[in-house]
Formats: structure tokens, sequence, C-alpha cells
């Protein structure tokens, strides 16, 4: 049985997550649910594609890989602008096209 997943905390503000003494940007809080499950999907498997591409010692690859966990986490909010200082449309454009990059 798995144990009770935990989230890390937030900072008063809620704009960063605490992990070992380090601050993190949060996840913008406004993306819906489903889109959020689909962007993680599509962040784990850009990570574990830079794993490969560097076993394989592909650089091309790798780079690739990378682009797309950046994708990723621009549409999650957790890098580019600051999701706390977007308007709700720019928000919602920034997932959007996210999604559109990655479900190709």
């Amino acid at each position: 049985m798995n144990p009770p997943t935990s989230h890390p905390p937030l900072t008063p503000d809620g704009r960063y997550v605490v992990i070992g003494g380090r601050r993190w940007r949060a996840t913008d809080p406004d993306v819906p649910a489903d889109v959020g499950v689909r962007l993680r999907r599509h962040l784990m498997a850009a990570r574990r594609g830079v794993a490969t591409a560097r076993r394989a010692a592909d650089p091309e690859a790798e780079r690739a890989a990378r682009d797309r966990v950046q994708t990723a986490k621009v549409a999650l909010g957790e890098r580019g602008t600051p999701w706390w200082e977007q308007n709700p449309g720019e928000r919602s454009a920034r997932w959007r096209d996210g999604l559109a990059a990655l479900d190709v």
C-alpha cells in the first residue's frame, strides 16, 4: 500500500513551495485539475526522455527532451513570467498554448 501523498509546504503568499529549505516556484493554482494532470504527465515523460537521451549520449534527443520539460514547466507556471503577474486571460493562454505544443 502506498503512503498518503503530502504536498510540500507553501510560503505564506502561496507563490513558492519549500523543499529541503529551498524555495521553488509553485504551480499556478488556477490551472484546471485535468489540465494540470496532462501537463505533469508530459513533464514526467520529458524528464524520462532527458535521462534516456543522456544514457544514449544523444545530445539532440536530450535538447529536445529538455525543451519539452521547459514547455511543461512554463505551462504549469513554474517558469517564465510569474503567474501572479499575469491576468486570467494570459494565465489560461499559457497552459492552453503549452498543451498545444506538447500534444503533438
